[in-house]
């Protein structure tokens, strides 16, 4: 039976083939990137595979298709898009027809007072998370809102509204069930001094809080947070007010801060290289309000065992921590930092979290260096590289390099083919060396006044868009070359989306859909 047993291998190959397509095929899909929250791909904006014109012409144009005021950039789930917006005060989420621009529902958000905002933001500035099954959505007048793809109400979960120069802008993420979201608020606990501004985890499933994180002495803030993947760990990292902070994104436990930020911080972290670049302009510098470090010096006292008003290395206790919520007796969860359970590594922690403060390393903690602390100073342009491993206050062994030339006052930068970009208003664009911090190139656009959004990137190109509706479309590499320049008909102010053959444009009016033919 030499034929039979021939046909049998035969079928079994073509089995095996199967099951390994079949295999291949859904780790790809699995692992298939989409524009699926604010810049893309982890934040990144970034879409490699994807093929969107370069030469646009107005034959491009897919469709358009008209929406209420809002700053929201498009997300993409499937052949569906979803943004948030704001018309005659009610706050919408909408889902269009990736294919034609087709408005296939608009759900109105629960009414409440609106949150005040600056005349350059809207009440819809948030832009929406999607998953498989959800899309979120933040607004800051309200808290969150979760829908099925369909537009059918999953969860909603009302936050308390924060009070900020500009309004809410930061936008949810997704770290594997939890969706996280950075609340930072320029109004004060009450009968306190400090802030209330915190990040929350949620459950994607059922929207219940999983963990919060007090941030007291930081103010507004209006940068989405990032997760940084590297060789050692995941670590959620949230820019604010001066610093940068670096989490555990399954607890909120606080890993390691960097100082050094301005004021009014906006742009997203970017990763590659194994590094993080986090950025910020020289805008506002100081807080509105001045942080009163004497409650908290107060609350310190009590591991003052000897009496001499200052806090000694030897007489860290088992409660000892960074202060966050002084009014709260000692002990209490919410009074300082959470530590490990484990002995051993909440020691390493307490030591770690004494080296902050201990400046002069006499191993004392006194009022005056709490005080230098805890107060925010002015910031500067700077344009930060850090590499993986640090605890508590990050120095020079974790700090790569800064830059304070050529930092965007809005923009994200752009990691993109072993290259870091940047876009300035008045149109200048600089290439960053990410393993020097030294400009490869300064260009001109051609694109005049203010850029809002933040850079992207597909097939060998950067996508820039100035608040005039210039689109100037360049190549990427280490000179700067110009491809092509495009003026959108309306003016836009909004990061573009992209998807494997589409640019997406948010403008003052409408959503615009730029297909490669």
């Amino acid at each position: 039976m030499p034929g039979h047993r021939e046909d049998s291998k035969v079928s079994r190959i073509l089995i095996l083939t199967g099951i390994l397509m079949i295999s291949l095929g859904y780790a790809g899909e699995a692992t298939k990137k989409t524009w699926n929250q604010f810049r893309g791909p982890d934040g990144s904006g970034v879409m490699e595979e994807s093929k969107p014109p370069v030469m646009i012409q107005p034959g491009d144009l897919a469709w358009k298709a008209a929406l209420p005021a809002g700053l929201s950039s498009p997300v993409i789930a499937g052949d569906r898009i979803f943004l948030t917006a704001f018309d005659e005060g009610r706050l919408f989420t909408i889902a269009l027809d990736r294919r034609n621009g087709q408005e296939l529902w608009r759900r109105t958000a629960p009414e409440k007072p609106l949150q005040k905002v600056h005349k350059a933001n809207t009440p819809a500035s948030p832009s929406a998370l999607v998953d498989k099954e959800k899309v979120y959505v933040y607004f800051g007048s309200y808290g969150l809102l979760a829908y099925q793809h369909d537009g059918t109400e999953v969860w909603k979960k009302p936050l308390q509204t924060s009070k900020s120069l500009y309004g809410a802008s930061t936008s949810p993420i997704a770290y594997k069930d939890l969706l996280i979201l950075v609340t930072d608020d320029d109004a004060n606990l009450e009968n306190s001094r400090v802030s209330r501004s915190r990040v929350l985890a949620f459950s994607r499933a059922n929207g219940k809080l999983v963990w919060e994180t007090a941030r007291p002495f930081l103010r507004s803030g209006w940068s989405t947070p990032t997760i940084w993947r590297h060789k050692d760990a995941d670590e959620l990292v949230v820019l604010g007010h001066g610093r940068v902070v670096g989490y555990n994104p399954l607890t909120g436990q606080e890993k390691w801060f960097a100082k050094g930020f301005s004021r009014e911080t906006i742009a997203i972290p970017v990763q590659g290289r194994d590094k993080i670049y986090i950025s910020s302009a020289q805008l506002g510098g100081v807080s509105d309000a001045e942080i009163d470090p004497k409650p908290f010096w107060d609350s310190m006292l009590k591991f003052d065992k000897n009496k001499d008003g200052k806090v000694g290395r030897d007489e860290i206790t088992e409660n000892f921590t960074w202060p966050l919520r002084p009014e709260l007796p000692l002990g209490h969860p919410g009074w300082g930092i959470p530590l490990p359970s484990d002995p051993a590594r909440r020691r390493e922690r307490q030591q770690g979290i004494f080296g902050w403060a201990d400046k002069n390393r006499d191993n004392l903690w006194t009022e005056q260096e709490l005080s230098a602390h805890i107060t925010n100073r002015p910031g500067r342009p700077i344009l930060m590289a850090i590499t993986p491993g640090g605890r508590g206050e990050l120095g020079k062994e974790h700090i790569a390099w800064e830059l304070n030339r050529s930092v965007p006052e809005i923009p994200s930068p752009l990691f993109y083919r072993d290259r870091i970009y940047m876009v300035r208003n008045g149109g200048t664009l600089a290439a960053v060396d990410p393993e020097t911090g030294k400009l490869s190139y300064r260009g001109r656009l051609g694109g005049t006044g203010q850029y809002s959004a933040s850079p992207v990137a597909a097939n060998g190109h950067l996508y820039l868009l100035s608040d005039q509706g210039i689109l100037s479309v360049v190549k990427a590499g280490s000179k700067f070359e110009m491809a092509h320049r495009f003026q959108l008909p309306e003016s836009a102010s909004v990061s573009p989306a992209l998807d494997h053959d589409t640019l997406y444009i948010r403008g003052t009016a409408h959503l615009w859909a730029y297909r490669r033919r």
